[in-house]
């Protein structure tokens, strides 16, 4: 098997954050090339709201560039070193996003946390990684919050 992309879609959480050492293993592992991205979720499009557009350019040059010096840290530890890293803010619904980047830079694998939603807040929501797991054009790796076992007696 030939890895030679890698992407790791962040919404820069704590799911993003327990994917970080799958993400730098993997691309350490393969020498492939990383790709960070994240999706700045577009309300007007995504809603089909009417927002006007002057207030909302600038709220979302605001949220890129907080979100690239976020995105810019996620991985710095882990990644220390390594040079082959892309770092993209995109804006859109996030599955459909983070689908077409893949698409378009021939991606090898997806490597994705996941929110661990339920009930009402996965029915508003949905799975950004369900969507992305069910369409994606490669492997992708999801990994999910470690599940904390509860002590006897409580």
């Amino acid at each position: 098997m030939e890895i030679k992309r890698i992407l790791f879609p962040t919404d820069i959480s704590e799911g993003s954050a327990h994917a970080v050492p799958f993400v730098a293993d993997l691309t350490k592992h393969y020498g492939a090339k990383l790709y960070i991205v994240h999706v700045m979720y577009d309300v007007a499009r995504a809603t089909g709201w009417y927002v006007p557009h002057i207030s909302m350019d600038e709220l979302y040059r605001d949220i890129a560039s907080n979100a690239m010096k976020e995105i810019e840290k996620c991985c710095v530890e882990e990644l220390r070193g390594y040079k082959d890293i892309e770092y993209t803010i995109l804006k859109g619904v996030p599955h459909e996003e983070i689908l077409k980047f893949a698409e378009e830079n021939k991606i090898d694998m997806i490597i994705m946390g996941t929110h661990s939603r339920k009930g009402l807040d996965r029915v508003i929501f949905g799975s950004t990684a369900e969507r992305v797991v069910r369409h994606a054009p490669c492997a992708v790796l999801t990994v999910g919050f470690p599940v904390q076992k509860k002590e006897k007696g409580q």
